[in-house]
């Protein structure tokens, strides 16, 4: 069996925006470095994993429940927004579109993507607003697509 590089998802910007819909996680995320590789919780337990360029550690997602119950320091208490749009890992702007919408609102974001979809970390206590402006983007750009 041969690799094959494959390209899933919706690559058109317009299209993506104007199908937007998003879902709010229950739970309450947080973000922790690891400069300890044998510490790492169970991936269980992680939202993401990511290794930094330098010698920093390993920074990980998890729910702000397992931090504090393992005693882990964290920054960044959030809510996770699922995008439920199948975006193409290489499609334009689509991030930095509702990234620079949420800017606009006032609240930072932190975007991850996964393979099929991408996700929006927002401070809690303004999960709400983002909803908000993640829905009225996509109602703006279903109107524009219609025209």
């Amino acid at each position: 069996m041969s690799a094959q590089t494959v390209h899933p998802g919706e690559q058109s910007l317009s299209k993506l925006l104007a199908t937007l819909t998003a879902t709010l996680h229950p739970s309450t995320y947080v973000f922790a470095v690891f400069t300890d590789e044998s510490t790492l919780p169970p991936f269980s337990e992680v939202e993401m994993l990511f290794r930094e360029a330098k010698a920093e550690g390993v920074t990980v997602i998890t729910t702000q429940e397992y931090a504090e119950s393992h005693g882990f320091e964290y920054a960044f208490p959030c809510r996770k927004i699922t995008l439920d749009v199948t975006s193409s890992l290489d499609a334009v702007g689509f991030i930095a579109v509702v990234a620079t919408r949420l800017a606009a609102a006032g609240m930072g974001v932190n975007p991850i993507s996964g393979f099929y979809h991408d996700h929006c970390f927002v401070p809690v206590g303004r999960e709400q607003d983002a909803l908000k402006v993640i829905a009225e983007l996509a109602e703006e750009k279903k109107q524009e697509a219609q025209v």
